[in-house]
């Protein structure tokens, strides 16, 4: 029988505390939300390929420092914040890339490196500081989500952007906001502390923040989709 998501996970418990992280700068994942990623690197062709086949779970965070999208070996130092998330989609590609989509379950803290043989990199971290997270709407009642909207509106319309608002009326605060903090055009430190927001209350007021922040520093449009 196979186990609703939020039936699988539901403490710390549930999830390994050794996971095989990938750093990108500019990418975060949250509890419940999901991130779509194009994979073709072979150290994360090797490392998408034995999370499959293993617990299905692997960590997003950012590397610290310099401006490299995803730094090479294993010197670049990481973020301490990241995310644990489940691989729930899985496509292989004839031109030796891989596109998988990756469903976050809880954050973590990393606790340290391990040395490990193979070309991506492993980590031992901990769930302890993110239990809430195990929680799906935690804290949903306390968000302004008519605020959120109208800033969100603005935005789009400054930059005519479009969005699909017959499934945003549909979300759930929590799938709305976390949605919208991983796709959100900001740059790496916004990202982050979008990352480690304590609850998605305070997460929705920094979304508005850096939106009006932005709206008043570069007003202008690109024409593109917001998705």
């Amino acid at each position: 029988m196979v186990r609703k998501f939020s039936e699988r996970y539901q403490g710390p418990a549930d999830l390994p505390q050794r996971i095989p992280v990938f750093p990108l700068r500019g990418a975060i994942l949250l509890p419940r939300a999901t991130l779509p990623l194009n994979i073709f690197e072979p150290r994360y062709l090797q490392m998408v390929e034995d999370v499959v086949s293993t617990s299905r779970v692997m960590g997003m965070l950012q590397p610290a420092g310099g401006d490299e999208e995803s730094p090479p070996g294993r010197a670049a130092p990481l973020r301490r914040v990241g995310c644990a998330g489940r691989v729930t989609g899985y496509q292989e590609l004839d031109e030796g890339r891989m596109l998988i989509s990756l469903t976050g379950i809880v954050r973590f803290t990393l606790v340290e490196e391990v040395p490990f043989e193979k070309p991506y990199r492993i980590c031992t971290v901990s769930y302890d500081r993110f239990t809430g997270d195990f929680a799906a709407g935690a804290g949903e009642d306390d968000v302004d989500r008519p605020g959120l909207l109208k800033t969100l509106k603005a935005y789009l319309e400054a930059r005519n952007l479009k969005a699909d608002w017959a499934a945003i009326s549909k979300s759930s605060n929590e799938t709305l906001i976390n949605s919208l903090a991983i796709v959100s055009p900001f740059g790496p430190e916004e990202k982050q502390a979008l990352l480690e927001a304590a609850n998605l209350k305070d997460r929705a007021e920094m979304l508005v923040a850096l939106a009006e922040m932005e709206l008043a520093a570069s007003p202008g449009g690109s024409g593109s989709t917001l998705q």
